[in-house]
């Protein structure tokens, strides 16, 4: 069924892509058996018309084929509706299984062939890092203190069901078995599961039908530790390991590194932005669940250990500090007397399983032997797990270490007994109403919210420095304010039960001021996370992070961090916290607020002037950034992002989020999982360590190109902003051209999609906005005002006085291409509006524009934006030569091509239905069904449109 799919790929890299071909083939024709087989040929026949048809209309712009493809859609039952979009749909997820199985054998080969380091590798790094003379010492000290985190996020673009994952999980492992030598009747086997797997596909629900929970979205981060994190992350550490032994050998042959640089972090259960369902209970049930998922892991090692270590003091001795814990073991059997190792590690099990029920878990799968004390941290059960390598390493075993108890004592030091840490958020307007109604309530202020911005620092500042608290329990307080203090209050008895890693940030959206940060800090002093405010050593739980989203507030960010960084109890808290603070830099409602060019050019900027406000102040800026799946929200290549940031804003710190789909595409298979975590490590190396050119004509043309980007980014901003904020009519375009409201009806998540009940852009939520426009096909944040910036501001060359320096319009391109090639931060934003453009299709976008009933406004919108998009188009081409799409990653183009075939037909249908829909007097589920099961297909084909 995907034959014509696959032959539009360039013959160019036939014999690289033919086995990726071969897959999709396979999968197609399992999925065509399983449609006949469940469906019968009637629904098989018509799905292969729509796709012939669909091509016909790509290859030719037919518009008999448009009205064809039309006419045949609206004769479609609804019954044959669903099975059609089903089709469809699931064509996109196999294509997505059998190019990840690609993606993985080209690594293979390419490692097989004894090539070079890859590009992207932590080897590959240090190897630029060595040649540029780096020492050693450096390196090491980078991993000695660095912190890469990736952060979790539940945003409402992950369309997936766990089921769903499970079942493409498994296709994915049979796939991967084909590449090895099977014998025939094997491969007879592989090919019946893989059938029955689809077959599982096919008859499993895809979508959910009641509303996601909170706690359905921890599960679901949850089951990518256990598929991916757990293991992989650990041996990742190895890696390095080896690669820093390789290329900075020492006599010693010593490369080990004490320190967990890579940790995870998550927002599920902790973010309550805009999500009234996150409260006490579910950060609450969301560490339960960490330490329950990371301790059943401990104890599955410890089990297997135990079954592996048969060593006997018969035959080698075991360490005086061995031997002690095996005494301690509640394992008392005579057929164990001469195994330590053994009864140690029974022992472990035991403190294990103790430790397990103390923090919350409820089904221990093997009952330990005896009863133990549980541990009182990780250090404690690393330092049980550090007896038992000694032991070894001592005496002959040093090749029993590696197999599985180092890696177990590497993940006890990277996961603890928490997992993964839990970020807390909320927005700054909540803060202020609770502080509002304490103030009001103790007498202290009647109307805080009603004062300006310096009486607001003093106010907060002074009740800061009081012993005493605003809260009494003795006075009623709203349900909003009691909700608050009841969760910063189960935030410190978290921390004390898990440790001090558990929970440890505290972000405020919409950070506008300085008295936004101190007033997170008061409400840490009133429920205990704060303390010691009058002294000279004060305590501080949580660090505040302001998170700066808005345009606005990009362009204050410097200056609000100035402003804090210098007040007194500001500065002994950063103080305590070693000299560093963390900044969070929000993509997607920048985006929202001022276009893909603008946002991007902002949040350059702000990182620029925040290093210089950092550098002055004498702290160390960790950068948080809030990046999507979509371009327009920050998407991309994460570790062409990384190296593209301003200097000096890495240095070994960086977090950033992974949302939505994004985390199902680059962590639901463990070798490719691995593969994202160690791009994020060897770009932040790089990016961190690389001695940066010396030359000042460098400086001075980055100025140069710094000057340029700013001209660009204002007209680029104001082109946006006219079209989307100041065009009458448009907000009623958007929500009938794209399927806003049907996503907003779809059970993504636990999260609303807008902030408020109203149909304002400004009140849409950045993550439904990006991913409404990426279901039309038109990917309208991730380009737009590009081609009027660049165009205008060549036009202007035009009767400048040249002798009066000016530039003509050759100079001015001449330029931009120069900034395409020399500036890694032009070139990475270049590369990824040319990946959105290569998705974007204006004739599959006419389609819904079609779904406007004023059709003058659909026509006064639709042709502006069509106008923007050849001369976005035109712009690219000029700056980068290159006339087709994706020219520099034909890989990507030859993906993306494929994916038309059966891509476009799930448009055409999701027109179709969402009219159906709209024209009905009543709901009509089956037709609703259909455009969520559309979307979920969509989505899918797209890969990163969250």
């Amino acid at each position: 069924m995907l034959k014509e799919a696959t032959a539009t790929a360039s013959p160019a890299g036939a014999d690289k892509d033919a086995p990726l071909k071969e897959d999709i083939r396979l999968l197609g024709r399992l999925l065509g058996e399983v449609l006949r087989d469940q469906e019968g040929d009637a629904v098989f026949d018509v799905v292969e018309t729509i796709r012939q048809t669909a091509v016909r209309f790509r290859r030719e712009a037919d518009v008999s084929a448009a009205e064809e493809l039309d006419g045949m859609l609206k004769k479609l039952s609804r019954e044959q509706t669903i099975s059609v979009v089903r089709a469809f749909s699931y064509f996109s997820h196999l294509a997505n299984i059998a190019e990840d199985q690609h993606h993985i054998r080209r690594r293979r080969a390419h490692l097989l062939a004894g090539s070079p380091q890859q590009k992207g590798s932590v080897g590959f790094a240090l190897c630029k890092l060595k040649q540029a003379g780096v020492a050693r010492a450096t390196v090491t000290g980078f991993f000695r203190d660095a912190l890469i985190a990736p952060v979790l996020t539940a945003h409402p673009t992950e369309v997936q069901r766990k089921s769903i994952l499970d079942a493409e999980h498994d296709i994915a492992r049979l796939l991967a078995e084909r590449d090895l030598p099977l014998i025939p009747k094997e491969r007879v086997a592989n090919m019946q599961l893989l059938h029955a797997r689809i077959t599982t596909l096919w008859q499993t629900r895809m979508l959910r039908y009641s509303k996601l929970t909170v706690a359905d979205e921890i599960e679901n981060a949850l089951s990518y530790y256990r598929i991916t994190f757990l293991r992989e992350l650990p041996g990742l550490y190895d890696d390095i390991e080896d690669d820093i032994a390789t290329h900075y050998p020492q006599e010693d042959g010593s490369a080990a590194i004490e320190a967990s640089y890579v940790q995870m972090g998550s927002w599920i259960g902790g973010d309550r932005d805009g999500n009234p369902n996150v409260n006490a209970g579910t950060m609450r049930h969301a560490l339960v669940r960490h330490a329950t998922t990371i301790l059943d892991f401990y104890l599955d090692e410890a089990h297997a250990l135990g079954a592996e270590l048969s060593v006997s003091t018969l035959m080698v001795k075991a360490s005086p500090a061995l031997l002690a814990l095996a005494g301690n073991s509640p394992d008392h059997s005579p057929h164990r007397s001469d195994e330590p190792y053994r009864r140690a590690l029974i022992g472990v099990y035991a403190r294990l399983a103790a430790t397990a029920r103390a923090l919350g878990a409820t089904n221990i799968l093997r009952k330990e032997v005896g009863p133990a004390a549980p541990y009182a941290d990780a250090a404690a059960f690393c330092a049980d797990l550090e007896v038992l390598l000694e032991s070894l390493r001592a005496n002959h075993g040093a090749a029993l270490v590696k197999p599985r108890l180092s890696t177990l004592k590497r993940a006890a030091e990277i996961f603890g007994f928490h997992l993964a840490s839990l970020d807390m958020r909320q927005t700054s307007d909540v803060h202020e109403r609770v502080l509002a109604e304490l103030f009001a309530k103790s007498g202290v202020a009647a109307d805080y919210a009603g004062l300006d911005e310096d009486a607001k620092e003093a106010l907060l500042l002074a009740e800061l420095a009081q012993p005493r608290l605003l809260y009494s329990p003795y006075i009623a307080y709203s349900e909003e304010s009691d909700s608050e203090l009841a969760i910063l209050r189960a935030a410190r008895e978290i921390r004390q039960r898990y440790g001090a890693r558990a929970i440890r940030n505290y972000i405020i959206s919409h950070t506008e001021t300085v008295s936004d940060l101190l007033e997170v800090l008061l409400l840490q002093k009133e429920t205990g996370l704060l303390r010691g405010t009058a002294g000279a050593e004060p305590e501080l739980e949580l660090m505040v992070i302001p998170l700066f989203e808005t345009i606005p507030d990009l362009q204050r960010a410097a200056d609000i961090m100035g402003h804090a960084m210098a007040l007194p109890l500001v500065k002994r808290l950063i103080a305590q916290q070693g000299q560093l603070q963390e900044v969070m830099l929000g993509y997607s409602d920048s985006n929202k607020d001022g276009g893909f060019l603008t946002s991007n050019w902002e949040l350059y900027r702000a990182e620029t002037l925040l290093v210089t406000v950092f550098a002055r102040a004498g702290v160390k800026l960790r950068l948080f950034h809030g990046r999507g799946g979509t371009v327009g929200r920050g998407g991309g290549p994460s570790y062409e992002a990384i190296l593209a940031q301003p200097p000096g804003t890495v240095n070994g710190q960086i977090r950033l989020t992974e949302q939505g789909e994004i985390i199902a595409s680059k962590f639901s298979n463990a070798e490719i999982g691995r593969r994202n975590l160690e791009l994020l490590v060897a770009a932040t190396l790089e990016a961190s360590l690389m001695p940066p050119a010396a030359d000042p004509a460098h400086a001075g043309e980055l100025a140069r190109f710094e000057a340029v980007m700013a001209e660009l980014s204002a007209r680029a901003y104001q082109a946006y902003r006219h079209l989307v904020y100041e065009t009458p009519g448009f907000t009623d375009y958007f929500f009938a051209a794209t399927p806003i409201a049907e996503i907003a009806e779809l059970n993504l998540g636990s999260r609303p999609a807008s902030r408020k009940s109203t149909r304002r852009i400004e009140d849409l939520r950045a993550i439904p906005w990006g991913f409404s426009w990426g279901q039309c096909r038109l990917l309208l944040p991730g380009w737009y005002g590009f081609g009027s910036a660049v165009g205008a501001w060549l036009a202007d060359s035009e009767g400048e006085d040249k002798d009066d320096g000016g530039q003509s319009h050759a100079d001015k391109l001449a330029t931009l291409r120069a900034m395409h090639a020399r500036w890694p931060f032009f070139a990475t934003l270049l590369s990824n509006m040319d990946m959105v453009l290569a998705k974007t299709d204006l004739a599959i976008a006419s389609r819904y524009a079609e779904l406007v009933p004023d059709a003058a406004l659909r026509e006064r919108i639709f042709s502006r934006i069509t106008e923007e998009h050849a001369s976005t188009l035109s712009c690219l081409e000029s700056i980068t030569g290159a006339a087709e799409r994706l020219a520099g990653n034909p890989l990507l183009a030859r993906s993306i091509m494929n994916r038309f075939a059966y891509l476009d037909p799930l448009n055409h249908l999701q027109v179709e239905l969402i009219k159906r829909h709209r024209a009905g007097d009543q709901v009509d589920e089956r037709v609703h069904r259909g455009i969520h099961l559309s979307i979920n297909g969509v989505a899918a084909g797209l890969r990163n449109t969250g």
